[in-house]
């Protein structure tokens, strides 16, 4: 395990490039099962995540070569049918192998995926889209069995859940007939994997929406597809530059996946320029929080896209330490994630903790430098983001493995912004 030393209270201020986008390309990943011909991607980043999945295809059997960003995956000998424990449990999308993996054995079983503590992650939307496609689920042994080739239906999700719009999209590409998918994910992540299979051979229908209707076909082919730019990690390194006090220019980003973003950044008073390939975040500015009309205290929430992502929300609580003002934070979607809260108070965060859920922000704080640990991806970023702003003694991040899994080379981009940041082993 490794942790970060942060000597904080510098402004940071430069120019870095986007990675390729985590939840993009872990889908993608498990997508390159659905043909025994090679896949070849580019802008992966090189993360944690990234890794635990290629272990997991190729103990599968499939053949990875891998030079800087690109990664070639070919899967046609495909060995196994079994996730082991050891492997399942690094990472969430794991679950994400057993549509496709079906569709070349027939047969799967795995055991419960890993992935953040940010509160109960139901795989309920995954169990039904696949018995709708007529799938053998046994619950409780996490086995699935099909005979013959699935066949299409029309399937409703009672929540919009990114992963299972994931999996049973990808299911849906090699099965018999139609499939109607309502109300399914539609973030930028979800469409970049839609147009990953459209490349290999599938029909879809429906980018960017609620509805997805899928075709099936009898077979995919190899293709070769640039993962779309990280959404997150952009507004991530926003928020640093705005807490910090300083300007980023960000290249490599898609104009589009930015507009709740941008209006959230409104309500701190902070100004971006975003255009077709960067945003530029002007120097200079001060953060100070936006009354909504009549003068009452604004709230940022989060919800599926095209609302707030809440993997934005911890960053975005981060920078209402340092902004003139108050505002209240309403995390919907998991009820564990606001848990990263009690370090900041204990760095000096004037924080009221309403419930699991809600919390009010009052600023400018003056932060000081404590050893902090990270609870899961995002928390541990913004606490990173914390100690960048804290003065006095140096902060330690431990557990920064944990970053590691979602922000590409996060102290290189940081160091490339001014940050007074080392990684060294953790002696605990």
């Amino acid at each position: 395990m490794s942790r970060f030393v942060i000597r904080g209270g510098q402004r940071l201020s430069g120019e870095i490039t986007a990675s390729g986008n985590k939840n993009a390309v872990l889908p993608m990943l498990a997508a390159t099962l659905l043909t025994d011909e090679e896949v070849v991607l580019e802008n992966v980043p090189g993360i944690r995540d990234v890794d635990a999945m290629l272990d997991i295809l190729a103990y599968l059997g499939a053949e990875i070569s891998r030079d800087g960003g690109t990664v070639r995956v070919r899967a046609a000998n495909v060995s196994e049918n079994e996730i082991p424990r050891e492997l399942g449990e690094k990472i969430r999308t794991s679950v994400l192998m057993v549509g496709p993996l079906l569709s070349r054995t027939g047969q799967v079983r795995v055991s419960a995926p890993g992935g953040d503590m940010i509160g109960r992650r139901r795989l309920d939307a995954h169990f039904y889209g696949l018995q709708g496609l007529g799938v053998q689920v046994d619950i409780d042994k996490l086995e699935f069995h099909q005979e013959g080739r699935l066949r299409g239906a029309v399937l409703f999700f009672d929540e919009a859940s990114v992963t299972a719009t994931e999996h049973i999209l990808m299911a849906a590409t090699l099965a018999d007939g139609v499939t109607t998918l309502r109300n399914a994910a539609s973030e930028p992540h979800v469409q970049d994997l839609c147009k990953l299979l459209i490349s290999m051979g599938a029909q879809i229908e429906g980018l960017g929406t609620n509805t997805l209707q899928i075709t099936g076909v009898d077979r995919l082919h190899g293709t070769r597809h640039r993962v779309v730019s990280d959404h997150i990690e952009v507004g991530s390194y926003l928020a640093i530059a705005a807490a910090t006090g300083g300007g980023i220019t960000v290249n490599g980003t898609t104009r589009g996946h930015y507009w709740m973003i941008h209006r959230v950044f409104e309500r701190f008073g902070i100004d971006l320029r975003i255009e077709a390939d960067r945003i530029v975040m002007p120097e200079g500015q001060v953060a100070r929080i936006q009354h909504d009309a009549g003068g009452t205290t604004p709230r940022i929430d989060d919800g599926p896209w095209p609302q707030f992502p809440s993997d934005m929300m911890s960053p975005m609580l981060v920078l209402a330490t340092q902004s003139e003002g108050t505002v209240l934070f309403f995390e919907k979607m998991f009820e564990s994630r606001m848990y990263f809260v009690d370090p900041l108070i204990q760095m000096g965060a004037n924080i009221i903790v309403c419930d699991p859920h809600r919390v009010i922000v009052s600023g400018p704080s003056r932060l000081h430098g404590q050893t902090v640990r990270s609870p899961d991806i995002r928390a541990g970023m913004a606490l990173l983001m914390a100690a960048l702003c804290a003065n006095g003694q140096p902060s330690i991040v431990q557990n920064a493995d944990i970053i590691d899994r979602g922000y590409e080379r996060v102290e290189e981009k940081l160091q490339a912004l001014g940050a007074d940041i080392v990684r060294e082993d953790d002696p605990q």
